[in-house]
């Protein structure tokens, strides 16, 4: 059964009595002020006060090394960006209705990191404002509806955003205009040709949309498929169903909350390892280092179209402190040479769990890209039937060992590994001992 997305790894209310009291009176707390809208991690949920680098730091002073949390992508706590902020809220904070050096520098920037045909900038202040204005734009363009996502997709959570992920819908049935098609993942389903397999589901779920009087707008896609279990390979194989999508008249949405601003180790953008041009980006999370931003890079003549019918204006998106963390951003990842970190230490964390995976059976696969890989726990490799209770157990002793990571995938058992970009081999190191220790510990009998 599909767990939803806020689900994995969440804390349950009712254990709360079995806790110190110190502990059990901040839960308390929290629970008195946000009651059932609040989400915490872990069966004992952690007081954070700080963090630096790769590392977070509870209440107690213990330290925590942190592969979970894509948020500061260049590192907790970046002085650079610490004083980007600074210094631009001492002089100017408001919308983009006035002009603006630092905006317009931002934005300039920015785009001169995707294709030629990616010309045009809308700039957010989340992800999910991002998703949620390319459906718009894709609507708009297209005159369709409908749009094909993956069966575990996230893609934020405003009303129209939360239609398209499977995941934040655990349980209930997709509305009318939403298609959902297979992950591509080739561990419990082999594929000769995955870029094949993948491109004839998106066609079988435009023709239906088509057929239905719905009409086709656009394929939206997490393009490392992260909430699907992380499938980044192989390389190109988004390639044939882009094709189709463009040949049957819609548009296809790269959201790079997740993989963008160089987590997959090979660019910038995580669409870049498919060879492809998307219609309209989406980015999040990692553009502010934890000042909140997001935006849509898009071409010119959508833009245009949807302008015509529609203006769209988002008062703190594109702020001047915003910019200011962005350009800060992108200078710390050219100047500390983060993607080139990310392949490298990547590939060192992937290659140093497949080795641990010789004696540990619980590990089915080691799949990803850079510094996003997913750790996929079973019961055993015969079945490859999927282990969650035994990822809860990893995730929950890890934490208790110091290391803090998520769970991801239909059924919540791939670890989902994603450490800020600063991540070194001696972390690594440090994470997969903790990850043999444990899985050896947990060993029947």
């Amino acid at each position: 059964m599909q767990k939803e997305i806020l689900a994995l790894n969440a804390f349950d209310p009712s254990a709360a009595s079995a806790m110190d009291a110190k502990l059990r009176d901040a839960v308390q707390r929290r629970l008195r002020s946000f009651g059932a809208a609040s989400v915490l991690f872990y069966q004992e949920p952690l007081r954070m006060e700080r963090a630096d680098g790769v590392w977070m730091f509870d209440a107690e002073g213990r330290s925590y090394l942190d592969l979970y949390n894509n948020v500061p992508s260049v590192g907790h706590s970046h002085p650079r960006v610490v004083e980007a902020i600074r210094r631009q809220v001492g002089l100017l904070t408001t919308h983009t209705r006035y002009l603006n050096e630092i905006v317009d520098c931002y934005a300039e920037r920015l785009l001169a990191t995707f294709p030629a045909e990616i010309d045009h900038l809308v700039m957010t202040c989340t992800g999910s404002e991002a998703n949620d204005l390319a459906l718009r734009i894709a609507k708009a363009a297209t005159g369709g509806a409908g749009f094909i996502v993956t069966e575990a997709a996230y893609h934020g959570n405003t009303a129209a955003v939360t239609d398209v992920s499977p995941s934040a819908r655990a349980g209930q049935p997709v509305p009318p205009h939403v298609r959902v098609i297979p992950a591509p993942e080739m561990f419990r389903v082999p594929a000769y040709n995955l870029g094949k397999r993948f491109a004839e589901a998106v066609d079988e779920a435009i023709t239906d949309l088509e057929r239905s009087g719905i009409g086709f707008a656009g394929l939206l896609a997490d393009t490392i498929f992260s909430s699907d279990g992380v499938y980044a390979d192989p390389a190109g194989f988004l390639a044939p169903a882009v094709k189709l999508v463009h040949d049957r008249g819609g548009l296809f949405i790269a959201d790079e909350v997740q993989p963008g601003f160089g987590r997959t180790g090979a660019s910038l953008w995580g669409f870049a390892r498919h060879g492809v041009v998307p219609d309209i980006v989406t980015m999040g999370k990692p553009m502010g280092n934890g000042f909140p931003m997001g935006g849509v890079a898009t071409r010119a003549a959508l833009l245009d179209r949807f302008a015509a019918e529609a203006k769209y204006f988002n008062t703190f998106g594109g702020n001047p402190v915003a910019a200011a963390a962005g350009l800060a951003v992108l200078d710390v990842i050219e100047d500390e040479g983060l993607i080139e970190n990310a392949r490298v230490v990547g590939g060192y964390v992937m290659d140093g769990l497949r080795e641990i995976g010789n004696r540990h059976v619980q590990i089915g696969e080691v799949r990803g890209a850079g510094l996003f890989v997913g750790l996929d726990i079973v019961h055993d490799r015969e079945t490859k039937a999927p282990a969650p209770e035994i990822a809860s157990v990893l995730i929950n002793r890890l934490r208790h060992r110091g290391i803090l990571i998520g769970a991801a995938g239909p059924y919540g058992n791939a670890l989902k590994i994603r450490p800020p970009l600063c991540f070194t081999k001696d972390n690594a190191d440090t994470f997969i001992t903790a990850c043999d220790e444990v899985l050896r510990e947990s060993r029947p009998g």
